[in-house]
């Protein structure tokens, strides 16, 4: 974990109580399916000629990052609040048909961070190279089905607060090209209200 972060004094912290209520649940995490406009930002990064995938953890990731809420971890015991995530990623083998996961750090550009991304994605010989850090995104793109509802395995670690993105098949409607994109949010930290935030931070950032 290399992200520098504050630990938050929960007596004075205003989502203390409602940290404490979803921090008991059984199922903490919630997760939400919507559909985002890509015709503007597949039509860019074509005429760049990068990666959509790459790109598109990017885009996800930049914007999660300016949503305070999607920063907070639990940390020894301790919540903190991030001031950067970086990202990780699943990407497939062809060959095996077996995905490995990746950790990319967050760059300040889109460009830079998918040759980035290309760079360490194509290098990397493992499956898994170790736990992932607390300071990431986790982003699964499932390119093959054009979903409306995605759920995830649960490793039964109740304060792993680390959000997931996922996206799914894009496809035409009414001349837009139009696609699946998921959150799953841990809800000690994040509520309906910040990802309607995400999404429409997102939604924007794909349209310029």
């Amino acid at each position: 974990m290399n992200n520098t972060y504050k630990v938050i004094d929960e007596s004075s912290w205003k989502r203390a109580m409602h940290c404490k209520i979803f921090r008991g649940c059984v199922e903490p995490a919630f997760c939400v399916t919507f559909e985002v406009d890509i015709t503007n930002f597949l039509s860019k990064i074509k005429s760049q000629n990068l990666s959509f995938t790459f790109a598109m953890v990017y885009a996800v990731c930049k914007c999660a990052n300016e949503i305070e809420e999607f920063r907070y971890r639990f940390l020894d015991d301790k919540i903190v609040l991030f001031d950067k995530i970086d990202t990780a990623f699943t990407y497939l083998n062809k060959d095996t048909e077996l995905f490995k996961v990746v950790n990319v750090p967050m760059k300040d550009s889109m460009i830079e961070y998918v040759e980035l991304a290309c760079k360490i994605a194509n290098d990397q010989k493992e499956y898994f190279t170790g736990p992932l850090g607390n300071d990431v995104f986790q982003c699964s793109p499932m390119p093959w089905i054009t979903y409306t509802h995605i759920s995830h395995t649960n490793s039964g670690k109740k304060d792993n607060a680390t959000p997931l993105f996922d996206w799914g098949k894009y496809q035409e409607k009414n001349g837009r090209m139009i696609m699946p994109i998921s959150v799953q949010v841990h809800h000690s930290f994040v509520d309906g209200i910040h990802v309607g935030k995400f999404a429409d931070k997102l939604q924007k950032y794909l349209n310029s």
